[in-house]
């Protein structure tokens, strides 16, 4: 019964995600066939609305670094099974979208407006920018990285595999295609914001520090398997960002 519920609740957080991951979309593209995207909203003062989106962006962080930590995780699971801390992690990240989303304060000053052909090609790298993060997911298991994989094995009383280190498709040309893709979809948008580019910014600061930390976790758990890997390949783009530190 217990096994059951935890993977009811595991797969309820899992579409909760996803659905919040569909808006993100279209809250960071400004596409309206939501209530409210990036550019869309109740309008405030410039200095009111930099600080209500700043906030809300390092609550983003803080939420996404903290929960990521062993040291959180450890703590964490005295609380809830530890079958169901990735699903916590997952619907406490969707939680804080939400946010955002609600409070985001639409500061639409244009900083640029492309027109033409260059409009569509920015338009293709946005949604590729998405496809690229999608498509990472599943490279380096979606069922796990978004909770279902520990609940299925709990539920069918299955043991998981031993961990191994994989470079499968875009992991073998960069370490991060996941946030590759989320920095280009931030950042190829026709018609660019103040408000826009506030949200992009600060998610590219995020990215570059959640790197440092990831990585240290990664070289904890492969050694010098990852640190051959961060030697010979590129951080976020290919070739770029190689570190034999």
């Amino acid at each position: 019964m217990t096994r059951g519920l935890y993977a009811a609740i595991g797969a309820a957080i899992y579409l909760i995600f996803f659905a919040t991951f569909l808006y993100l979309i279209a809250f960071v593209g400004d596409i309206p066939v939501i209530p409210r995207t990036i550019d869309s909203g109740p309008l405030t003062t410039l200095g009111a609305a930099l600080a209500i989106d700043a906030a809300l962006i390092a609550l983003f962080g803080l939420q996404h670094s903290i929960m990521a930590r062993r040291g959180f995780k450890a703590a964490w699971t005295r609380i809830v099974p530890p079958v169901l801390e990735r699903s916590g992690y997952v619907l406490a990240s969707s939680i804080v979208l939400m946010l955002l989303f609600a409070f985001w304060r639409p500061i639409p000053h244009l900083i640029w407006d492309v027109a033409g052909p260059a409009r569509l090609a920015l338009w293709a790298l946005f949604f590729l920018g998405w496809g690229i993060v999608l498509l990472s997911t599943f490279l380096i298991n979606h069922f796990e990285l978004f909770g279902l994989k520990q609940v299925w094995l709990n539920l069918t009383g299955k043991g998981e595999g031993q961990m191994r280190f994989r470079t499968p498709f875009f992991y073998r040309l960069v370490r991060h295609p996941l946030y590759s893709g989320f920095i280009l979809a931030f950042w190829a948008i026709p018609a660019m914001t103040v408000g826009h580019f506030a949200l992009a910014l600060g998610m590219t600061v995020y990215i570059l520090i959640a790197i440092g930390y990831e990585e240290r976790d990664l070289i904890d758990t492969f050694g010098d398997e990852y640190r051959t890997y961060r030697a010979t390949t590129g951080k976020l783009f290919p070739g770029i960002g190689r570190s034999k530190a």
